[in-house]
C-alpha cells in the first residue's frame, strides 16, 4: 500500500539558519566590493538560489562567480554549521513518521552541504532522504530538487503536500501540482505565502503535524 509523503523545505523551516546565511553573503559581497543589501534584504536570501538572490540584489553578471565562491568559501569555514534545528521540529517530524508518513527534505541549499548538515543536526535519522540542489545552483531551482524526490520513489505516494516557508517552495511544488503549506516561524515577507497560493500558514512547530495530517487527507 502506497503512503502519503510530506515534503520538507530545510532552511527557514527545519532550520533556523538565517546567521550563517547572512554570514556568507556579507562575505561575498565584501569580496566583491558591492554595496551591502540591507539587514532585511539580507535575511531574504535564506531559501532561494543564492545566485538568484545574488541577481536580484546588485551583483552583476560579470561578478556572480567571485561572490559565489567567496559565499561557499565562507560556508565551509564554518558559516554552513552557524544554525539550529528550530524547536519542536524533532518532535513534529517523530509525529509524522509515527503517522506512516514518508518524509523527504527537498532544499534550494547544495545537496552537498544539506546532506551532511541534517547528519550533523540529528534530522537525517528522523526522515527518509535529503534531496537538494546540485552545487551549481543555477542549473536547478525548487521544482527540479522536488522531482528529483518524486523521481526517487519506489512508487507514486497516496498523497502529497510540501512545507515551506518562501513562496519559492510553493512556486516549485505547484509545477507539480502539490499544495503548500507555509510557516509563519520562516523567512517569508509579510503576505508572501498568501500571495503564493499557500493553502494554509501554520503558526507554531507544535501545530506542524495536526497541519499536515489534515492537509494529507483534503489531498488524498
Amino acid at each position: 500500500m502506497t503512503r502519503p509523503l510530506v515534503l520538507l523545505d530545510l532552511d527557514g523551516t527545519l532550520m533556523d539558519s538565517i546567521a550563517g546565511v547572512v554570514e556568507a553573503a556579507v562575505a561575498a559581497y565584501r569580496a566583491t566590493g558591492l554595496p551591502l543589501p540591507t539587514d532585511a534584504e539580507l535575511r531574504t536570501f535564506a531559501g532561494p538560489p543564492i545566485t538568484d538572490s545574488f541577481a536580484s540584489h546588485g551583483v552583476p553578471a560579470d561578478l556572480m562567480d567571485r561572490a559565489v565562491d567567496a559565499y561557499r568559501a565562507e560556508l565551509e569555514a564554518g558559516a554552513l554549521h552557524n544554525t539550529r534545528v528550530f524547536d519542536g521540529i524533532p518532535d513534529a517530524l517523530r509525529a509524522l513518521r509515527a503517522a506512516g508518513l514518508q518524509l523527504l527534505v527537498a532544499t534550494s541549499k547544495p545537496a552537498v552541504y544539506a546532506r551532511p548538515l541534517c547528519a550533523d543536526f540529528g534530522l537525517a535519522e528522523l526522515v527518509d532522504g535529503v534531496f537538494g540542489a546540485p552545487i551549481d545552483e543555477s542549473t536547478s531551482n525548487k521544482a527540479a530538487v522536488i522531482g528529483e524526490a518524486l523521481a526517487s520513489l519506489a512508487e507514486p505516494p497516496s498523497a502529497v503536500v510540501m512545507v515551506g516557508d518562501r513562496e519559492h517552495d510553493a512556486v516549485g511544488a505547484a509545477v507539480h501540482g502539490i499544495a503548500t503549506i507555509g510557516v509563519a516561524w520562516g523567512y517569508a515577507l509579510p503576505g508572501e505565502l498568501d500571495e503564493a497560493g499557500v493553502v494554509e500558514v501554520v503558526d507554531t512547530t507544535g501545530e506542524l503535524a495536526a497541519a499536515v495530517l489534515g492537509a494529507l487527507r483534503v489531498v488524498a
